[in-house]
């Protein structure tokens, strides 16, 4: 049972604990002599947890009582260690509600979807978890995109490469229209799991670095179409159009295929030719990776 709210005494700990964190300690730009207050600003606190300005002070206030969802991303942005999360969820009155520190259960690639990574060889293709997070790919999205072995598991998620990878961003010639595709389909995705913690990690760390993404995100556009049209400038083989057509595995691992194709005898297909066989020659037989997120 939900114990009862004290929305003042929230108010008073969401503004001890803002006062006793650092800009930089947030990723925010390190506190400057003309600064007037001790700690984050509440327009500060609200950015980093995607929340209006509006919002978080009638939540100090102790005039408006927090939802489940904006408590976990209040918990991300001001670092709240696990006995102080509790004792937020206490004082909103919703401890039924707390997500357990545990987390979600991890995303393990289905053999499946292995199989299938496998089989396409002339053609990129990646496998998406939750949160749009990348769980497997082929040599081929490798050529395409980068080298997802060599980023860090926990950045290893298609949208936060979208905003902070610069050369992914550089990828993609109408690279504005891609990521407010990407953000509307996060967005749908939040819809069915608003109290995933990686997920409001995720919309707090990209809503802080990204003013692009801070106005999307904001817009609530949601999207969940499974096909379209991606325009790429690689590097090596130069303008690439692709059909994007994404598969749901249907059994409820929320895992998907996307594949990106080329009509055949375009100086696109030509492209990804080109593509596979050169990294048919920089990989070994066995060169679909993966990883369990």
């Amino acid at each position: 049972m939900s114990s009862h709210p004290d929305p003042h005494a929230l108010g008073a700990f969401l503004r001890a604990r803002r006062a006793q964190l650092r800009p930089e300690q947030c990723g925010l730009p390190a506190t400057d002599s003309a600064r007037r207050v001790t700690g984050l600003r509440r327009e500060e606190v609200a950015a980093l947890a995607a929340i209006s300005v509006d919002y978080y002070t009638r939540l100090e206030q102790g005039r408006v009582r927090a939802s489940t969802p904006v408590l976990a991303t209040l918990a991300h942005a001001l670092h709240l260690d696990e006995d102080e999360e509790r004792y937020l969820y206490q004082l909103a009155g919703r401890t039924d509600d707390r997500p357990q520190r545990r987390g979600r259960r991890p995303q393990h690639l289905r053999p499946a979807m292995r199989r299938l990574l496998d089989q396409l060889t002339h053609t990129p293709a990646l496998v998406l978890g939750r949160r749009l997070d990348i769980l497997a790919w082929n040599p081929t999205a490798t050529a395409l995109y980068t080298d997802f072995a060599a980023v860090p598991a926990h950045q290893r998620n298609y949208l936060r490469l979208m905003f902070t990878d610069p050369a992914i961003r550089g990828l993609h010639r109408e690279w504005a229209h891609d990521a407010r595709d990407a953000v509307a389909a996060l967005r749908m995705e939040a819809g069915a799991d608003s109290d995933d913690p990686e997920l409001a990690r995720l919309v707090g760390d990209l809503t802080v670095q990204d003013a692009d993404f801070r106005t999307w995100w904001a817009q609530q556009r949601v999207n969940s179409a499974t096909y379209g049209t991606k325009h790429y400038r690689h590097p090596l083989v130069g303008d690439l159009t692709l059909d994007c057509d994404t598969w749901s595995g249907g059994d409820g691992s929320g895992q998907r295929l996307m594949v990106l194709t080329a009509e055949p005898g375009s100086p696109s297909h030509d492209g990804l030719r080109i593509l596979a066989s050169w990294t048919a020659r920089q990989t070994e037989p066995d060169a679909a990776r993966h990883t369990s997120r």
